[in-house]
Order: C-alpha cells, then structure tokens, then sequence
C-alpha cells in the first residue's frame, strides 16, 4: 500500500496573538522579546504531516522530537472552532485514539478543518479496510 501526503503544515501563529499583544506593551523590558522569540520558535517548529497510514508530528527548536499515530488508532475526530480561530478561519482537530503514548491528539490551528476532517475520516477507513482492523470496545 502506497503511503501519500494529504496534508502537510504547521500551526498558525495566531495563537500566539495574546502573547505577541503583551510582549509589545511591554518590550522596554527587555525580556518579554526573548519571551515572543520563544513562542515563536515553539509554534514554528511544529510540523504536522498526515498521509495516508499515519499522523507525523515533528516538534522541538534544538532538539527533534517525532512521533507518529497510526490512522487505524483513530477511533474519534472531533472539529473544534472556538471564537478566536475562527475569526482567523482556523481551528483545531481533536482526536481519541487506541494509541498509547497519545490517547488524546490535538492538531492545533490549521485551516480548513472541515476538508481536513473528511479526509482524513476517509483515510482511517480505507486504512482500517486493507489492514482489517475493528474496534471493540468493552465498558
């Protein structure tokens, strides 16, 4: 089964605004520029990729870190726009999955939820199809 990309970026720096707001009134200290420098870092140095198999998510500003979600784990994705992202048309993709480093996954501020969403659906059951897998959950 061939791997492709269905969607690749980072988060928006829009929620860093608040931060960005404060460190401007208060610049002439000094350290609220070090401070925006970082948040900028932090956001600008995560990078989601989602293909067909799986989720990659690569962060950290010195050092990497990577870590990835198979599409078969995905048992839930949830849109969510809170006011703020969506007067930027943004939002975040919150998912539940049978993963167990990450059990709960937050792609954070990234346009076109809606598309993505669907897409991503599409793939998890296409995924689940080929590798036969079903969930089963006893409570």
């Amino acid at each position: 089964m061939e791997e492709t990309r269905i969607w690749e970026g980072p988060s928006s720096q829009v929620v860093n605004l608040g931060t960005y707001i404060l460190c401007l009134l208060t610049c002439w200290l000094i350290a609220p520029i070090f401070i925006a420098l970082y948040k900028y870092l932090l956001i600008r140095c995560r990078r989601y990729e989602i293909t067909t198999q799986r989720i990659r998510l690569t962060e950290g500003i010195l050092s990497k870190k990577r870590d990835q979600i198979e599409l078969y784990r995905i048992k839930d994705i949830t849109e969510l726009q809170p006011f703020f992202l969506r007067m930027f048309s943004l939002g975040n993709l919150a998912m539940v999955t049978s993963d167990k480093t990450h059990s709960e996954f937050t792609i954070e501020a990234v346009p076109d939820t809606q598309k993505l969403m669907d897409e991503l659906r599409k793939s998890v059951e296409i995924c689940r199809d080929k590798k036969r897998v079903s969930e089963v959950d006893f409570e």
